[in-house]
């Protein structure tokens, strides 16, 4: 029976603290471990610090040490389009690790180098459920398990992967090329009892590049509990060590930014007890100078630190920001796609823009790009029709009723350029993606549009539907491409343009007048879920995706009525271009609290109404404003 020790942040102590009572046998059994070091194998700056931090905590353990990896570390960060894995394989041979486990990431640079990545590895990467179809036996210079023997303990070490860190995010198809990936459930806690059983460990440590919600699920389906501890890659959470149905689960974040350190109480051959934290890795910590020498070595073959703009916003290149919203950073990625292959259009996913980091205000370097951008992709172009584009987009909306929204929230999970559209995040919708637009005119589903797009997501990656279609590809990488648009640029400051727009809720359709001589007034019955309206939040969009924003909302809870008011004149200035008499789509969009609603990553649920707005225009001014719309 497992009792929890005190699980420590940084030195202090965040949950209450048990000790149990060790019998005369008893030894302290220590897991280190590191996961997704991705993006930090190419900057000398934390990476190092863990290599360090590693040796201290090794030093200090009161009995044996086991290191091992949660995955994900030999990709993506900058230096992959240059030296792929070399880097942080060779920083993690100076750490000597036990094992590792192959990661979505391992397969970056294709199947056949895992055996280049094995091969240049001191240690061992496991793979126990991810075999030869024929032979049933490890492939490519994997192992399926390890037997560690130190200070009289035997520990068995297994690496388990699921399908969605293989299928979901790799453009390997694992099946032709002759491997069978087994259920990670049955295999893991198979090959535990077999460990126990007929090679007499004392622990078992599963290695799971699955996630905490998989790992979670590992440790229900181990029923005679022979799996002791679960170290866990691939979502890249903050998971201090916890007892979950017999197994002790824990994830260090990722790109070298935490250490996790699980104590085990063997005694008699058992798991008795545990204690746990998770140490930051922070910058009082000495580099290693090994590790440091190593880095700087492969910066040096490339040129990495060269300024190449100058950014007067902050560029938002976080994980959060991109998989559910447009970003400023996105636009810029998308922006020098399209305009290098001059298309109409230009999309790339979420997944592709790394180091999970906000950069700027102030000088950006070719380093700062190839750290968001860290995959050897290339930019390509393809035609599809404009009934193909909209299942372009619709392949990536994740609901909030998913198990991926319940996790992490809706997600749109694509940036995007050229295009203006509505995503409706929920199960019920008819149309998750609508009232698209192309360069400010509305989406033809029979046109044919030229969409730039990289080379990952071009092959089928991210679920993309895109694999049939043939390409042009530029031949040329995704960070050099942007790394190019940037240069011919003294000073950039992108902004957040309304290119992809969440939508839980609509509103009543609205016709008014725009003659830019009072005010525009539209008045709407509120859904039941509507509790309250941001008053902040509430604007007026056209297609080009300019806004203007309410001069007063007023939202009367009792007779459900939402009352919007424009500044005319403000309205017509943004829709300059359209003639006396035309007639302009525009759209109001407005955050609420809802009853019905209870959102992960957003704040607060989303409205919207469609606005046909009748341009007025006399003489040389603008005449007097038409009556309200309703």
């Amino acid at each position: 029976m497992l009792r929890a020790g005190g699980i420590v942040l940084g030195g202090s102590l965040v949950s209450g603290s048990a000790t149990a009572a060790d019998g005369d046998g008893a030894t302290t059994l220590t897991v280190l471990s590191y996961n997704d070091i991705q993006t930090a194998a190419a900057e000398d700056k934390k990476f190092p610090r863990l290599v360090t931090l590693i040796e201290q905590r090794r030093a200090a353990a009161d009995g044996p040490v086991v290191v091992v990896g949660g995955g994900d570390e030999v990709g993506p960060h900058a230096l992959s389009p240059v030296s792929q894995w070399r880097a942080p394989v060779d920083v993690l041979n100076e750490v000597e690790p036990d094992a590792d486990v192959i990661g979505n990431h391992e397969f970056d640079y294709g199947l056949d180098p895992i055996s280049d990545v094995t091969a240049d590895s001191e240690f061992p990467w496991l793979a126990t459920n991810l075999v030869d179809s024929e032979t049933g036996e490890a492939f490519d210079g994997t192992e399926s398990v390890r037997i560690v023997e130190r200070g009289g303990v035997k520990v068995g070490l297994i690496g388990l992967v699921d399908e969605g860190a293989t299928f979901g995010k790799t453009n390997i198809k694992f099946n032709e090329e002759g491997l069978t990936l087994e259920e990670y459930t049955e295999t893991g806690p198979a090959e535990a009892k077999r460990l126990k059983e007929d090679e007499g460990v004392d622990a078992v440590v599963a290695l799971a590049h699955t996630g905490i919600g998989d790992a979670e699920a590992l440790a229900e389906a181990d029923a005679d509990d022979d799996i002791d501890a679960i170290v866990v890659g691939d979502d890249e959470q903050f998971y201090p060590p916890e007892e979950v149905d017999g197994s002790i689960v824990s994830e260090a974040r990722a790109r070298a930014r935490y250490l996790s350190e699980i104590e085990l109480t063997i005694d008699g051959g058992e798991v008795t007890a545990f204690d746990g934290e998770l140490i930051e890795v922070t910058d009082d910590i000495e580099k290693d100078p090994t590790a440091s020498d190593i880095i700087n070595e492969y910066r040096g073959e490339v040129s990495l630190d060269s300024v190449i703009v100058e950014t007067e916003t902050p560029l938002d290149a976080t994980f959060g920001s991109n998989y559910h919203r447009e970003t400023n950073y996105g636009n810029v990625v998308t922006d020098a796609m399209r305009e290098r292959v001059d298309a109409d259009v230009a999309i790339t996913n979420a997944g592709g823009i790394r180091s999970d980091s906000v950069y700027g205000p102030g000088e950006i370097t070719g380093g700062d790009i190839f750290n968001t951008l860290p995959f050897p992709n290339t930019v390509v172009s393809l035609e599809i029709t404009g009934e193909e584009l909209v299942e372009t987009l619709e392949s990536q909306v994740v609901t909030l009723e998913s198990d991926t929204g319940q996790n992490f929230g809706e997600e749109i999970s694509q940036q995007t350029s050229g295009l203006r559209f509505e995503w409706v995040p929920h199960d019920d919708a008819d149309e998750p993606i609508r009232d698209v637009y192309v360069d400010g005119e509305p989406l033809d589903p029979e046109e044919t549009y030229e969409v730039a797009v990289n080379s990952f997501i071009a092959n089928g990656g991210s679920g993309y539907p895109l694999d049939d279609k043939p390409v042009e590809d530029t031949g040329e990488l995704q960070a050099t491409t942007v790394v190019n648009y940037l240069e011919e640029k003294d000073t950039i400051a992108p902004t957040v343009e309304g290119r992809m727009q969440r939508v839980d809720r609509d509103l009543p359709a609205a016709a008014v007048t725009v003659d830019g001589n009072g005010k525009v007034v539209s008045q709407f019955d509120a859904p039941d879920d509507v509790q309250s309206v941001a008053e902040d939040t509430v604007a007026v969009w056209t297609p080009e995706g300019d806004h203007v924003d309410a001069e007063k909302v007023v939202f009367d809870e009792e007779d459900e009525t939402l009352v919007v008011r424009v500044d005319d004149s403000n309205l017509a200035d943004t829709i300059e271009d359209a003639d006396d008499g035309d007639e302009v789509a525009l759209d109001i969009y407005a955050e609420y609290e809802s009853s019905e609603y209870d959102h992960i990553y957003f704040e607060r649920s989303r409205l919207n109404a469609d606005v046909s707005a009748t341009v007025r225009r006399r003489g040389r001014g603008l005449g007097s404003a038409g009556p309200p719309g309703r």
